[in-house]
């Protein structure tokens, strides 16, 4: 496995746009200046959603990925949990009601949501004192936040966005290969890994100019990020 540099950590800091974000090895970011945790396709009731077509996925998926999550917010007290769609996968199931108890459990911290293709559940679903919706983008400059990926952002922003769970695939000397999810930010846009664990990722390859972190398996359960 080749890196451009020896990096191999549970964060990685990296500026863009002259702000400074914190690659996570939970598969999220961190916006130091905002104090905003970024993550996006969490893809909560994606386990209901295949027990009802008679494929037996347990729910604790899903609670595993909102445990993880809590972990962030309790580590880094965000002032904005920003999740740039694929919030929920389907049509609304019981495992909507445990991403509720969530919310009601952090009723502190203030969750937006920038709805994905996935995100299709009644408006009065998404009425949660400390949830806001929105439909297709979020602007802070100097970031665009969309559920899709684009060419470029409008005004020169920098796009951020999910939808396509990237990862990279990681050949060996012996000629296999395997892909990780990845962080992958090109000189229009970054594209972030799905948080949910019930996912998988699809290769996106790396052009010269752009910057490719991968989360990779260490001890003890854990993951760590490696740069590309």
């Amino acid at each position: 496995m080749g890196t451009d540099k020896a990096i191999t950590k549970n964060s990685i800091s990296i500026t863009i746009k002259g702000q400074q974000l914190m690659l996570l090895a939970e598969k999220a970011i961190f916006w130091v200046e905002k104090s905003y945790l970024i993550l996006t396709d969490v893809h909560l009731g994606k386990a209901g959603h295949f027990r009802k077509a008679g494929i037996p996925i347990p729910s604790s998926i899903h609670e595993a990925d909102l445990q993880n999550l809590q972990k962030l917010v309790y580590r880094y007290k965000p002032k904005c949990i920003l999740i740039l769609g694929d919030l929920f996968h389907s049509e609304i199931n019981l495992e909507w009601n445990i991403f509720r108890r969530f919310l009601d459990n952090n009723a502190t911290y203030q969750f937006v949501l920038v709805k994905g293709n996935h995100d299709i559940l009644p408006e009065d679903a998404y009425r949660e004192d400390n949830l806001k919706v929105y439909e297709e983008s979020w602007t802070i400059a100097p970031f665009y936040f969309t559920h899709h990926p684009m060419e470029s952002a409008p005004e020169q922003l920098y796009y951020m966005a999910g939808h396509v769970h990237p990862g990279y695939k990681v050949r060996g000397k012996a000629g296999q290969s395997i892909k990780f999810p990845s962080f992958h930010f090109a000189k229009e846009g970054a594209l972030l890994p799905a948080f949910g664990k019930f996912t998988g990722c699809v290769h996106v390859p790396k052009k010269q100019q752009d910057q490719v972190f991968i989360v990779v398996p260490a001890l003890k359960k854990q993951y760590k990020l490696m740069k590309v």
